[in-house]
């Protein structure tokens, strides 16, 4: 079993925590087997829609968590809450306005999720620790 492993990410639903042209950046993969994920937490996941996809997105709220987000951002301000199913997460690019994510597909069973991510590595300006990095709630 691979427990850290470094990839890269591309596009533009992690803007500005990533940017457009690939960071490289490392995760881990104990914390999801163990549950020790919270909203904040960047997280690599089996996409919902095309399984051999693998995403990188922000988790925002687990299973009974209350989450509250922009429906459509690109053509209106208005807003939904959600409680967070048992057994999923709700994940949101950090790009609302270019993101795929729980906003269209729903809330993202537990079991796709696959790895945390916690050191950009790539470019050597941005090294750092992205743990809990660019949270839209600082109260979470």
């Amino acid at each position: 079993m691979i427990i850290i492993e470094w990839l890269q990410a591309y596009g533009p639903s992690m803007i500005p925590t990533f940017n457009l042209t690939g960071d490289m950046f490392l995760a881990e993969r104990l914390s999801i087997k163990f549950g020790k994920v919270s909203p904040g937490d960047i997280v690599l996941l089996r996409s919902p829609e095309s399984p051999r996809k693998v995403m990188v997105k922000r988790l925002l709220g687990l299973e009974s968590h209350s989450v509250t987000y922009v429906v459509d951002p690109m053509n209106s301000d208005r807003c939904d809450t959600i409680v967070v199913p048992k057994g999923h997460v709700w994940v949101e690019g950090d790009n609302i306005y270019n993101s795929r994510d729980s906003r269209q597909f729903g809330p993202v069973p537990y079991s796709l999720l696959e790895g945390k991510v916690f050191c950009k590595i790539w470019p050597p300006k941005e090294f750092g620790s992205l743990m809990k990095s660019g949270m839209k709630d600082p109260d979470l």
